[in-house]
């Protein structure tokens, strides 16, 4: 698997997952700068992404929705706040209502993702900051360590195929 640490700093109210592919940064580039590529890992197996919007310039907006085991949608959002293809990019990550729109009782973090080569291939380090400790554990226990690490273990097939 190509995750190959994961911390979670309560001081820094941050969670990084750092992880690690033979491909190089361009190719593991186009697996976020390509909806189709995104939407094959982005989710965790048993739900499934699609991205309706993928507007990856700063200010630009991206939703999706994460199909359940039932059928059942869950949908979320991102706010693009920077990007230098093809090494990072940051946005605002947040959930939304069946309609959409922002969720505001559930917790929003800020994400900073990098890419740089390593050992031959790509690191890919993904920060997720968050406002409070309450937001932090509300989003842990909402299953976002196993979730992630489900999620970004997908990669590998796509880059090797």
């Amino acid at each position: 698997m190509s995750v190959t640490s994961i911390d979670k700093d309560l001081d820094h109210l941050t969670l990084t997952l750092i992880a690690d592919f033979t491909a190089p940064v361009g190719q593991v580039w186009q697996l976020w700068a390509d909806p189709r590529r995104l939407e094959r890992w982005w989710g965790p197996p048993s739900y499934p992404a699609t991205f309706e919007e993928h507007d990856l310039t700063p200010g630009g907006d991206v939703t999706y929705f994460m199909t359940g085991p039932e059928g059942e949608k869950h949908r979320g959002w991102w706010r693009i706040t920077a990007i230098e293809p093809p090494t990072s990019l940051d946005f605002t990550d947040g959930f939304a209502d069946q309609d959409g729109k922002p969720a505001a009782d559930l917790p929003v973090s800020t994400v900073r993702m990098r890419l740089t080569e390593h050992a031959g291939g790509t690191r890919m380090e993904l920060r997720s900051a968050f406002d409070s400790r309450e937001q932090m554990d509300q989003l842990l226990n909402m299953g976002m360590v196993d979730g992630l690490t489900e999620a970004v273990g997908q990669m590998d097939a796509l880059l090797a195929g």
